[in-house]
């Protein structure tokens, strides 16, 4: 009995990061479907080239502990990219607005750095944190598109949507593996 309260917060905490992840990677979907509204351009336009995040798994057979790790050094990346793309937008136009879009943008701000408490809490060990990426300049932002101007900014902020898209899909896998695992350890 008092084996089944220690492992009950932990399990509890698994399913609550995979709901976090799902709702995540919905409110990223919608986030770039706003961005798409907005910019109407861009609407039948898919960025080409590689994801602006491509790294390696931190093992050849990583285990779903160290997939969640993966995802979470993926997710730094990405709030890191989404705090730039906040403030390149603010430049360019000069005040914060607050539509549907922006308050979309903030949601998914908030969510990501809950998710990243809420899995870095999971690996609080930090035996399956992956080997963290050098820091984000935001100057690279536009060095990412080829081109400079309004437009190749555009394109970036496009690609970053698509990342943080990709990455809450990713979590989410990563984080429903280790929750079912971590299930059947209970059942044992």
């Amino acid at each position: 009995m008092e084996g089944q309260k220690d492992t009950e917060p932990c399990r509890s905490a698994t399913a609550r990061a995979v709901a976090l992840a799902h709702l995540l990677h919905q409110e990223c979907k919608n986030l770039l479907e706003l961005y798409k509204e907005r910019e109407s351009f861009l609407s039948h336009h898919v960025p080409e080239g590689e994801r602006l995040l491509i790294f390696d798994l931190c093992a050849n057979t990583p285990s779903s502990a160290q997939r969640v790790g993966h995802a979470h050094s993926a997710l730094i990346r990405c709030l890191e990219m989404l705090e730039c793309l906040v403030a390149r937008e603010m430049e360019e136009l000069g005040e914060e607005f607050e539509g549907e879009y922006e308050t979309a943008r903030k949601t998914v701000k908030d969510r990501l750095g809950h998710l990243l408490h809420s899995t870095g809490a999971l690996l609080e060990n930090g035996e399956d944190v992956c080997v963290p990426l050098p820091e984000f300049q935001c100057v690279q932002g536009l060095d990412e598109v080829e081109g400079s101007g309004s437009f190749a900014a555009k394109l970036w902020t496009y690609r970053v949507l698509l990342e943080l898209i990709h990455w809450s899909d990713s979590a989410a896998h990563a984080l429903r593996l280790l929750h079912s695992e971590r299930e059947n350890e209970q059942e044992l």
